[in-house]
């Protein structure tokens, strides 16, 4: 079964299968959860006091085996704003016990590229005082005009020919698409079996029916961010970092192989 989450800017593909084998993915490790508790020296970061029974409302106490993706996997929220919320530098490096700030608006932090268009100068009403003057537009040339709601780099001129000119292509647009660059795959051979429902947190991705001991490819390449059974509800969990913001989730596996 695959899931596919889109949580804002960042894309999570979960895959749940039965057995997991990666394909063309590398072996880096993911970033470690180290235990510093020796000696009772206080870890850096946001460590909570070993003695305090309650945390924070809106935070997170790191366990063993966690990483900073799978806390913000299971909170559904981007692990670049909970690592800036929390001063956490890559490799984005957790410590057990560290008191993790789970920031909600870390959801709308990310904003989209947008191509801002450069104003037209305005036009000066007081003619040179020298110099060869280029003649005033005929009253027929106001429609060339750019309206102020027009999105154009360069503002309209006045052809001296008489005939139309064509409206100016459109500027060069910036591909914002977060998978810009990734080859992505089926990774099971089984057929879907239910899909993506937005706002529904039990269908955050699609489903992909098969036998126990089917292999489970990854979608594409990429680096194993998790490897580990501690979010609940996904059972086997790998979770796949393929760019600085397409990751991608398999879950409900019978073992996993990395």
């Amino acid at each position: 079964m695959i899931d596919i989450i889109r949580i804002k800017s960042i894309t999570w593909v979960c895959l749940m299968g039965a057995v997991l084998i990666l394909a063309g993915c590398a072996s880096t490790p993911p970033a470690p959860v180290e235990d510093r508790s020796i000696g009772g020296h206080q870890r850096r970061g946001h460590v909570a006091d070993s003695g305090a029974s309650r945390l924070p409302a809106g935070s997170y106490r790191v366990r063993r085996g966690d990483t900073l993706y799978s806390i913000a996997f299971r909170n559904g929220l981007d692990y670049r704003d909970l690592a800036s919320a929390n001063g956490i530098d890559p490799p984005y490096t957790i410590y057990v016990d560290q008191v993790i700030r789970l920031d909600r608006r870390a959801r709308a932090t990310r904003r989209p590229v947008v191509a801002k268009a450069r104003k037209p100068p305005r036009e000066s009403r007081t003619p040179p005082a020298s110099g060869p003057s280029t003649p005033p537009p005929q009253s027929g040339s106001r429609s060339a005009q750019v309206p102020p709601t027009a999105v154009a780099a360069e503002p309209a001129r006045v052809s001296p020919q008489p005939a139309p000119s064509r409206p100016p292509p459109p500027g060069d647009t910036v591909d914002a698409t977060p998978s810009a660059g990734i080859v992505w795959r089926w990774p099971a051979d089984g057929p879907r079996d239910g899909g993506f429902v937005p706002g529904d947190q039990t269908h955050q991705g699609i489903n992909i029916t098969g036998k126990s001991g089917d292999p489970v490819r990854a979608a594409a390449d990429g680096v194993v961010v998790y490897s580990g059974n501690g979010l609940i509800g996904y059972g086997e969990l790998i979770i796949i970092k393929h760019n600085s913001t397409m990751l991608s989730a398999y879950g409900h596996n019978r073992r996993r192989l990395v």
